[in-house]
């Protein structure tokens, strides 16, 4: 993936702002957390829907830090997935993914606390009380 740079689209900007109010989370943990939380949806975002409008563009590192070939790998399995072409859908629907994700985060997190209540959610039943 050639990607170094992400433009978000303006909705989701002005998104990561409250989200980061609310939550005391910079945009590129908000963005990772709405990233796999778009992974779960078994839908396939519509990369037009996000158009890169906003002002903020996010680097590509700053975004993913040292864990960059787990969300390239987390990606490239769902497109192949989704039976989508890995050579010319991957930049694409990364994008579409982390903006997707942000907005279905800020539907689901009021608060900080609502952020372990979503990651306790997406727990298998037989860990949740596991040591």
């Amino acid at each position: 993936m050639k990607l170094t740079r992400l433009r978000v689209c303006n909705e989701v900007d002005q998104r990561l702002m409250h989200l980061k109010a609310r939550t005391g989370l910079t945009p590129n943990l908000l963005c990772r957390i709405g990233f796999c939380l778009s992974l779960n949806d078994p839908t396939v975002p519509d990369p037009g829907a996000y158009p890169p409008d906003s002002d903020r563009e996010l680097n590509r590192y700053t975004l993913t830090g040292e864990w960059d070939m787990f969300f390239v790998a987390l990606i490239r399995e769902r497109c192949a997935f989704d039976g989508l072409d890995l050579e010319t859908a991957l930049e694409e629907q990364f994008r579409a993914h982390v903006n997707r994700g942000v907005l279905m985060l800020y539907n689901r997190v009021k608060h900080l606390g609502d952020l372990a209540r979503l990651v306790q959610e997406q727990l298998p039943a037989a860990s949740v009380g596991a040591t």
